[in-house]
């Protein structure tokens, strides 16, 4: 039998099914709230509310839980490539090997991108944030490829729009910064993996060769892997809202790119790096911000510790740890900021007032290292956030779309002035 919920309400009950997801979440199903009672709910930011069900990911943060179609996250990042997960993610299987190295072919074959685009490009300003020039460039693609707007498309279609998303997202993202860099744009190099040819793009000058670091590609494999998808967030709730009222997918994903802009959401592993020079510009003493975090009193937080999902520890943060500490090897970088967050890292990992908070460095804390490492300015760190979410919204995007799901409508609570009557402008 299954079981339902009731609710009383000026004498009068009414009862509402109970669901009951794969690893035994369960919900109130309100549906029919509002047409039985003439009632809403009210859940500013939407915390507990479920807008839809989903077969993608699977996160428990008082467990410390993360798995994509059932599978752990930890196994992913050790054993899958990052179009592996790719593939997984939208297409809800793990990828046999031919159907890998069609996926992988077929990517390759689309990262150029239409030469006008750059005149897109050369529009921006040179401090134009690049997630801001990232979003209408992908936006831009609706011009160059019309038939997306037909929200009847065959499902070959809606493919070739994935595989042309995944394929020029890394064109994208890397044009982004020689803009802000005023460096030329350097054109895909398919002889490469899709995470090395982003690095050449990003990081080759035309006076000097570039080889890229085979360490530093598997690092930001890796780092896109964990990043692939975080159940409902708000840039992933933003894609399937914009997507349920039959927009075209790259206008769905440039909304996703836009809200994940916003520093309360993909803006965390920036506000790492900006405390951290905070610190060394204030004499780089991480014993006094530690005891200052410690102090109920004082205004400071850490960046880049604890998690508002994660209530044991971020099970992203132990895979990215080893990484960073590779790439910080190899590279031997000599930078006072890292030296400051190794410094935070091992107080927090060793000190019990941080292991009895739970205050773990997350892995924003170890994202944002290793972009340091690497050069990347910190206003690229949301755009390098994009790049390893793009699967994950088009997964979403795609869930949304098959399961035919309404348009996305909240209701609200009106508290405004009750009806008045019309004043003329010569009585105001």
């Amino acid at each position: 039998m299954s079981e339902s919920a009731k609710l009383s309400f000026k004498g009068q009950d009414y009862e509402f099914p109970v669901i009951t997801g794969t690893e035994n979440e369960s919900a109130i199903d309100i549906a029919k709230l509002r047409a039985s009672s003439g009632l809403i709910t009210l859940d500013p930011g939407y915390k507990n509310t479920g807008a839809t069900t989903s077969a993608i990911t699977f996160l428990d943060g008082e467990e410390g839980i993360l798995r994509y179609r059932g599978y752990r996250i930890e196994d992913l990042a050790e054993k899958s490539t990052f179009l592996e997960v790719s593939y997984l993610l939208i297409y809800g299987e793990l990828p046999s090997q031919a159907e890998y190295e069609n996926f992988s072919k077929e990517i390759t074959h689309h990262t150029l991108v239409h030469e006008d685009i750059k005149k897109i490009l050369e529009g921006f300003p040179s401090n134009a944030h690049p997630m801001g020039v990232l979003s209408s460039m992908i936006c831009a693609l609706t011009a160059f490829y019309p038939e997306s707007l037909n929200p009847n498309r065959s499902e070959e279609e809606v493919n070739l729009s994935i595989i042309r998303l995944i394929a020029k997202m890394p064109t994208f993202a890397t044009w982004a910064y020689k803009n802000e860099m005023g460096h030329p744009v350097n054109y895909p190099d398919n002889s490469l993996d899709y995470c090395s040819n982003f690095l050449k793009m990003m990081f080759a000058l035309p006076a000097e060769k570039f080889d890229v670091d085979p360490v530093v590609a598997s690092a930001l494999d890796k780092l896109l892997i964990l990043h692939a998808d975080h159940e409902q967030n708000c840039s992933t709730s933003t894609v399937r809202i914009v997507g349920s009222s039959q927009a075209s997918i790259y206008a769905s994903i440039s909304a996703g790119i836009n809200a994940l802009w916003g520093p309360l959401h993909g803006g965390a592993n920036q506000s790492v790096i900006e405390m951290l020079e905070a610190i060394k510009a204030d004499g780089g003493d991480a014993k006094k911000y530690l005891d200052k975090a410690k102090d109920k009193n004082d205004p400071f937080r850490l960046m880049g510790f604890g998690h508002r999902v994660y209530k044991n520890f971020d099970p992203r943060a132990k895979i990215i740890k080893k990484a960073a500490d590779d790439v910080l090897e190899k590279l031997g970088v000599n930078d006072p900021i890292l030296d400051i967050a190794k410094e935070l890292e091992q107080a927090a990992l060793s000190d019990q007032y941080f292991i009895d908070r739970q205050l773990y460095p997350n892995v924003d804390f170890y994202s944002g290292i290793i972009y340091r490492a690497l050069g990347i300015p910190t206003d690229m760190f949301t755009v390098m956030f994009a790049l390893g979410r793009l699967p994950g919204w088009i997964a979403q995007w795609k869930e949304m779309r098959e399961n035919g799901e309404p348009i996305g409508r909240p209701r609200q609570i009106y508290t405004g002035a009750n009806e008045r009557d019309y004043v003329s402008m010569n009585r105001r």
